[in-house]
């Protein structure tokens, strides 16, 4: 089994018990604004890095919204998210998370201060590494005590932006 077949609240779980551990260790010897700091670094890269490896994956590494989308099973799966759907078509994928075990799953463990550096810091920071096209506007997040957390991905074909 490779990590991809690994749902990811699973694989988020797991990577949060070592995480939360190297946090303490950071926060104890360098202090919180440096800890954090570094842990939104290193995630935010492994977030890019996570989107370039889903890119080569796809067909001649064409990637597109409709092929975002798809990914987006791998993020729900288990229950992880519950999700209401505003709007999906080529340009635009338009949702609110309602609940959210990743949220609570980090506050379980007791690592609900960084929960929003664990997970929703990689929701458009992925993006980069998939396809720099798509970009995500999201007002508040259910990690940071909202009722829902408000995603609004823009795919803006290549021509447009460099205009």
């Amino acid at each position: 089994m490779n990590m991809t077949e690994i749902p990811t609240l699973t694989k988020r779980k797991l990577q949060a018990q070592v995480i939360g551990a190297i946090y303490a260790e950071m926060l104890a010897q360098i202090g919180e604004e440096k800890a954090v700091a570094i842990l939104d670094a290193a995630i935010r890269k492994a977030a890019i890095a996570e989107g370039k490896e889903f890119a080569e994956r796809e067909p001649g590494g064409a990637t597109s919204m409709a092929s975002f989308i798809k990914l987006y099973e791998l993020w729900t799966a288990d229950d992880a998210l519950e999700m209401k759907l505003v709007h999906a078509d080529d340009e635009r994928f338009d949702f609110d998370i309602v609940r959210c075990r990743y949220a609570e799953t980090y506050r379980e463990m007791g690592l609900g201060k960084i929960g929003h550096l664990l997970s929703c810091n990689r929701d458009g920071t992925f993006c980069q590494g998939y396809d720099r096209n798509i970009t995500l506007e999201r007002k508040q997040t259910i990690m940071e005590g909202a009722p829902c957390c408000t995603f609004r991905y823009r795919y803006q074909q290549p021509q447009a932006r460099e205009a």
